[in-house]
């Protein structure tokens, strides 16, 4: 009996193991199936993003210049007239119906879902803002089209070919049709109740007036700002006297027929709406201009925030800074209020470059070294660094009366054009001494120039990300980046640590001013007093400052806004990790994603964070 009750229970172990190897089997195969079709999906889609932003990039002859492809749309411009937006609006709402309906998350792996998440948030927003496509200034001080169009010749169009330089004359002869699109959506705007205030006018008229001023423009010696680009690169050409000569003379031709007559147009409709033209400053001015401006502040930050608790914000960020500056002063030995060291840093020589050639250069040479210098210290603070070369510019003369203190231009991704930190010598008063660290370290490395450079050469993430971007992240990292080398050791001068706190002060004004403006109805000559009464700021830079608020609605809260996430999230980070966080690890974790909105950061943060506590 028990032979039998041992052979039948053998039988059953022998059955229930077979059994159970089949259930295994069966797991694995049904696993590695989900596996493939989980690739295979995510394939699938990220080959659709492709193909989307490859759509976009043959439409812009302007983008693929940016990125520097070179196709047979080198000498063309990007239509930007009414029925292209239309175009462009079916097109979002095609892609959308295609993520709904088409394809399911499920079988994403997680990169890919993050990639449908963002991508479908984009279409969504574009949808959703297009109701208020005429909400914008085409031509103003900062990055109007009058400016920008001569700009993109200068520092994107690279001669390497006598094609290209043919190239180059065709886009110069296609600025009038540009330029008649440009007016035509102007006047769109005019009837919408979209008119830029009183003071943009005179600052674009000199700008447009700059660019047909100098041969072949007229009889004076100087060249135009054009032709002497478009001969300066030609010489490194190998060509013949005859073709140089004929490459010439068609610049020249192109200058009077199709620059001259475009910016003559422009300025005829500039000078008529200067007349008409008011002094009211605000996005309340605007049609549902209340509504128009909390979305904006919306897109600019990526989060809630209302213009009053934004606001509220910029008082105490204010308030605190204020405080570390008057330990700056007891450190230094001044005696006396804050407004009067603000005089002195303002007004003590010792603080500036002479505002001569030699000053500038002086200024150039020094932020060169600076970033020099950190580049030799980045491996105590990061593991991905940009393969991407930077280089240090003054803005050109055409432009820097009314362009911005500084600003990044992007390279091109495969490093054929470096990345451009470019400091505004206009002023010499307003480039102070002691600020060239933290605007180096923003502009340049670690800031822009790293997370923009770092997001265009990543390989796992679509191109509409690497090249795509949300401006509380994008400035919020810069402004993060002007603290990050104080911890580092830098800043060893106390006047330039006060420098870093009077860029942080600034960025903190511009929480209060931008919703004053836009929010609460202030004049552009109370938030002028604002920043002169608070800041340590030449004139100069507030007026620019307010101007700019004024004609570019919520974009100057992102900074402050992303600096403080950006701060908070690494320190929970520190709290939950303890001796294991490494900020190497962090600064990965935030630039190894490309851009993305603040809420998402925070998911990839804490995510990061878990997987480091269960190791």
């Amino acid at each position: 009996m028990q032979n039998i009750l041992r052979t039948s229970t053998l039988v059953m172990f022998v059955a229930f193991a077979l059994a159970s190897c089949k259930q295994e089997n069966k797991e694995t195969a049904t696993e590695v199936s989900s596996a493939e079709s989980i690739e295979e999906h995510s394939k699938n889609l990220n080959d659709w993003f492709e193909a989307q932003f490859q759509e976009e990039v043959k439409l812009s002859p302007m983008t693929q210049t940016y990125l520097g492809v070179k196709t047979e749309d080198y000498g063309k411009w990007d239509d930007i007239s009414s029925k292209r937006e239309a175009e462009d609006l079916e097109r979002v709402k095609r892609r959308l119906a295609y993520l709904n309906d088409s394809v399911d998350v499920s079988l994403l792996n997680d990169a890919t879902q993050l990639s449908y998440t963002l991508m479908k948030q984009d279409l969504e927003d574009e949808i959703e803002d297009f109701q208020y496509r005429f909400y914008d200034y085409p031509v103003n001080q900062m990055h109007g089209m009058q400016a920008e169009i001569p700009a993109f010749m200068i520092n994107m169009h690279r001669i390497s070919a006598k094609s290209d330089a043919e190239a180059y004359i065709s886009r110069l002869n296609g600025i009038d049709a540009l330029f008649t699109q440009l007016v035509e959506n102007m006047k769109i705007r005019e009837k919408n109740g979209i008119l830029p205030p009183k003071f943009v006018f005179t600052k674009v008229l000199d700008d447009s007036k700059n660019i047909i001023t100098g041969k072949p423009f007229d009889e004076s010696k100087e060249e135009s700002t054009l032709l002497a680009d478009f001969k300066g690169k030609i010489t490194s050409l190998e060509l013949s006297d005859e073709e140089n000569q004929e490459l010439i003379a068609n610049a020249r031709k192109a200058l009077l027929d199709g620059v001259k007559p475009g910016y003559e147009k422009l300025i005829t409709l500039l000078e008529k709406q200067q007349q008409r033209a008011t002094t009211d400053d605000g996005a309340w001015k605007f049609p549902k201009g209340d509504k128009f401006y909390n979305i904006a502040l919306k897109r600019t930050t990526t989060t809630s925030m209302t213009a009053d608790q934004i606001h509220d914000l910029g008082l105490k960020e204010v308030e605190r800074i204020h405080s570390e500056m008057r330990d700056i002063m007891k450190q230094v030995k001044y005696e006396g209020t804050l407004q009067d060291f603000f005089k002195y840093m303002k007004e003590d020589k010792k603080f500036y470059y002479p505002n001569t050639e030699e000053g500038k250069a002086a200024y150039l040479k020094k932020a060169v070294g600076l970033i020099d210098n950190l580049k030799s210290r980045l491996d105590e603070l990061f593991i991905t660094k940009p393969k991407a070369d930077i280089v240090v510019k003054a803005v050109e003369p055409f432009r820097e009366k009314s362009a911005g203190k500084a600003f990044y231009q992007r390279g091109t991704p495969d490093g054929s054009r470096p990345g451009t930190y470019y400091a505004n010598l206009y002023d010499m008063e307003a480039m102070p001494i002691y600020q060239m660290e933290a605007l180096a370290y923003h502009e340049g490395i670690p800031g822009h120039h790293m997370q923009i450079s770092i997001a265009q050469e990543l390989q796992d993430i679509p191109k509409f990300r690497k090249f795509g971007g949300y401006t509380a992240y994008i400035e919020g990292w810069g402004l993060y980046n002007e603290l990050l080398p104080k911890e580092i050791g830098l800043y060893s001068d106390p006047y330039s640590d006060f420098g870093r706190l009077a860029m942080e002060l600034w960025r903190a004004c511009r929480l209060v001013v931008d919703t004053g403006i836009h929010a609460k109805k202030w004049t552009r000559e109370e938030g002028i007093k604002y920043y002169a009464t608070n800041t340590p700021n030449a004139e100069s830079d507030a007026i620019k400052m307010v101007e700019r608020h004024i004609v570019m609605p919520s974009q100057a809260t992102a900074y402050k806004i992303g600096m403080n996430k950006i701060l908070e999230l690494r320190e929970n980070a520190k709290k939950e990790l303890g001796e294991q966080f490494d900020i190497r690890e962090f600064h990965d974790v935030v630039l190894t994603n490309g851009a993305v909105p603040l809420n998402v950061l925070d998911n990839l943060v804490d995510e990061w964070v878990k997987s480091k506590e269960t190791k």
